[in-house]
């Protein structure tokens, strides 16, 4: 797998499918910029501490990764925000900030991202929330992850010389996902009849797939275990 030298931005690095596909791309050589907000990462690659929901340390992070590493070729927004209550128990608060975590902090990464790639690959997280598996604690989230699709189509559309994807998988067995009441997740996972909780290995080496199989064009969605096996 021939990604030695790439100089690789992955934000929501510090843990879940994030840290995992950073560990990754850093033992097949790639230049790693490990992106965090709340969870210092340590780890041995170059490491960056950014809320993307924040216009201005984005942009900062961007003149960083200019000038410390001069080119940028992927970027990888696994950054993201879950509030699961029931509708009534959701306050506007909550709801506005998970979409402008989740959506609007992609939308600044890759607005940044745009202005200092001339040729590469963004892939955005989405999740088959956004379309198929959603429940009612999540109105916010699986909102601002169909968000996270439109946008990326938008991207795609407006820099034709960028490779810019969405990968949407099912549950994946995060650190998040593990911490919630067994029951209520082994009732989800039977009520949209998927049979195993994805790895985040499986998902980080669908990510590189992505950036490396030039066969997938710009602008798709890609979607991961909706055959449930």
């Amino acid at each position: 797998m021939d990604l030695e030298g790439l100089v690789i931005l992955i934000t929501g690095a510090s843990k879940g499918i994030g840290k995992t596909l950073a560990n990754i791309l850093n033992d097949y050589g790639a230049t790693v910029i490990g992106v965090y907000n709340n969870t210092k990462i340590n780890e041995l690659y170059d490491t960056y501490k950014c809320d993307i929901s924040n216009e201005k340390e984005v942009a900062n992070l961007f003149k960083y990764v200019k000038d410390k590493h001069e080119k940028l070729d992927v970027v990888v927004n696994c950054a993201a925000l879950a509030i699961d209550n029931d509708i009534y128990e959701k306050s506007k608060e909550e709801f506005m900030r998970v979409v402008e975590v989740n959506l609007g902090g992609t939308f600044l990464v890759n607005k940044y991202a745009s202005l200092l790639m001339k040729r590469g690959v963004i892939v955005n997280m989405s999740s088959l929330d956004a379309t198929i598996t959603y429940n009612t604690l999540e109105a916010d989230y699986a909102s601002s992850k169909k968000g996270v699709e439109t946008l990326t189509k938008i991207f795609a559309l407006r820099f034709p010389n960028l490779k810019i994807c969405a990968l949407a998988p099912n549950w994946v067995n995060t650190e998040s996902v593990l911490e919630m009441d067994p029951n209520f997740l082994q009732n989800e996972l039977e009520r949209i009849g998927q049979k195993k909780l994805l790895t985040k290995e499986e998902v980080a080496l669908k990510i590189i797939e992505i950036i490396i199989n030039d066969d997938i064009i710009s602008g798709e969605i890609i979607k991961m275990g909706e055959d449930n096996e």
